[in-house]
């Protein structure tokens, strides 16, 4: 299983932030994530909130070894 992330840097807002999360299962990842959205950038958790938050994960590329 991929690990997946997401990427303040990526989705400009105020204050300006260069937090990036990841972890190995997505439901970790939206949990760590609505907690930094509510606390740093002020929403409220929601519904809406979880499923933005979610279209917005990555899937990290897997190191390539030498």
């Amino acid at each position: 299983m991929a690990r997946k992330y997401i990427d303040c840097r990526a989705y400009p807002g105020t204050p300006q932030c260069t937090v990036s999360i990841a972890a190995d299962s997505e439901e970790e990842l939206l949990t760590a994530a609505v907690q930094h959205a509510v606390a740093v950038h002020g929403y409220e958790d929601s519904p809406q909130l979880r499923e933005q938050l979610r279209q917005m994960f990555k899937e990290e590329k897997p190191e390539v070894s030498s």
